[in-house]
């Protein structure tokens, strides 16, 4: 009930636990005691919930009218990038969409081909159908969804009794794999079991399982502190800050940097690309890509140009 009556506090204050804050403290910092950020972070076993609408898609569902003219394309033969192009959407994404694949625990599941009424009979071959891939869609679509664990029962089962022989989740995981190599139902990741057990309501796994993990934790505990954090570089200006004539790509001698590393992290090249002509210079590194090195080369290489095209470079921060 309080992700509904208050939505934005909740995400606050689930923010402030991804942050490695205790939940007490985190509830104090979005308003409310102590006390209640403790119930809020207990009753979700310390996992964060799904909150309804989160954030945009980055890629729009594809809609019956696309799908329409999909199927049309393909009754005239059309070729693929052509309807791509029509259609304002990738090639790989029509190509799917055609083939009705979906890539599923290794191997290729049919997903939008079906069969048609075709000369008095039916079409002996399963044919793209945009009216049967839209219901297929909106089923799959539908939300709130039981728990895989909550409805494979013989999975459930299974996972149950691994976890009380005191494996991990992650060995339950690749143990399924190994032992069951042509079921794709015997299928989990190791959060799945993490959540089905921490997370409230799931109908899963019991919550008394938790006992069964190497942790023994009745509660999920963040995987990092405050102070942990990684990727914090001291006074650091955000990309959101740079000025307008930055980011529109309006003047020349604006740069970005990266470093892109070889295998294992043992070679490395660093790339400076002027953002308004996109040309690129590249950072030779033949032994050390480490922070002063990287710098040293790219006053070496920024010194080669006249000051005008020197104006600021943003260094692309990694993800961690």
């Amino acid at each position: 009930m309080y992700l509904k009556a208050y939505p934005l506090v909740v995400r606050q204050f689930w923010g402030h636990i991804r942050d490695g804050v205790a939940p007490g403290e985190a509830g104090v910092a979005v308003g409310v005691s102590m006390a209640t950020g403790w119930k809020w972070f207990a009753h979700a076993g310390g996992v964060r919930p799904k909150f309804p609408g989160e954030g945009p898609r980055k890629r729009p569902r594809m809609t019956l009218d696309e799908r329409v003219a999909i199927e049309v394309g393909v009754k005239t033969q059309e070729s693929i990038r052509s309807i791509a192009r029509r259609l304002g959407r990738a090639p790989s994404t029509i190509m799917r969409e055609i083939n009705g694949k979906a890539f599923c625990y290794g191997r290729y599941r049919a997903r939008h081909r079906f069969a048609a009424p075709w000369h008095g009979g039916w079409d002996p071959k399963p044919r793209y159908r945009a009216t049967g891939a839209q219901a297929r869609t909106q089923e799959r679509a539908r939300r709130p969804k039981a728990g895989k664990l909550a409805v494979n029962e013989r999975l459930h089962d299974e996972v149950q009794t691994r976890l009380k022989d005191n494996h991990s989740p992650a060995q339950i995981a690749r143990r399924l794999m190994m032992d069951f190599p042509d079921d794709v139902e015997m299928r989990v990741s190791p959060e799945t079991i993490y959540r089905s057990i921490y997370g409230q309501g799931r109908g899963s796994l019991r919550r008394e399982l938790h006992t069964c993990l190497r942790t023994g934790r009745a509660l999920r505990k963040p995987q990092r502190r405050a102070e942990q954090r990684r990727g914090r570089i001291p006074d650091m200006v955000n990309i959101s800050e740079r000025p307008p004539e930055v980011a529109d790509r309006a003047v020349p001698g604006h740069w970005e940097g990266d470093l892109i590393l070889g295998a294992e992290a043992k070679s490395a090249i660093g790339t400076l690309v002027e953002r308004a002509s996109r040309f690129v210079m590249l950072l030779h590194l033949p032994d050390d890509h480490g922070a002063l090195a990287v710098q040293q080369a790219i006053v070496a290489k920024m010194a080669q140009l006249p000051a005008v095209l020197r104006r600021t470079l943003t260094w692309v921060q990694a993800a961690r």
